[in-house]
């Protein structure tokens, strides 16, 4: 079934569980190994608005991210300062 396929009418619009669900939304985005993700996934944006809009929202950001963070390296001198701090802790 496609994402979008379902009419937004036929969404619940308050979900069960929030949290759980939006924990497994997130974990099936992170490429968590989860048992038939993706049967689980198009069942729960089909079914619920709050799981198709918290999905689709931390996805977009995500794509967001990976696109405008770019990697830079650290100075070798934060670095070292860093490391030199942190044995000062121990």
């Amino acid at each position: 079934m496609d994402k979008k396929s379902a009419a937004s009418g036929d969404r619940k619009l308050t979900c069960e569980d929030v949290s759980k669900c939006f924990q497994l939304l997130e974990s099936i985005l992170d490429g968590e190994n989860i048992p038939n993700s993706k049967e689980v996934i198009d069942e729960k944006l089909a079914k619920c608005a709050p799981c198709f809009q918290h999905y689709h929202l931390e996805q977009a950001i995500r794509e967001v991210l990976k696109t405008k963070c770019t990697k830079q390296s650290t100075p070798a001198e934060l670095v070292a300062n860093i490391r030199e701090k942190i044995q000062e802790l121990k």
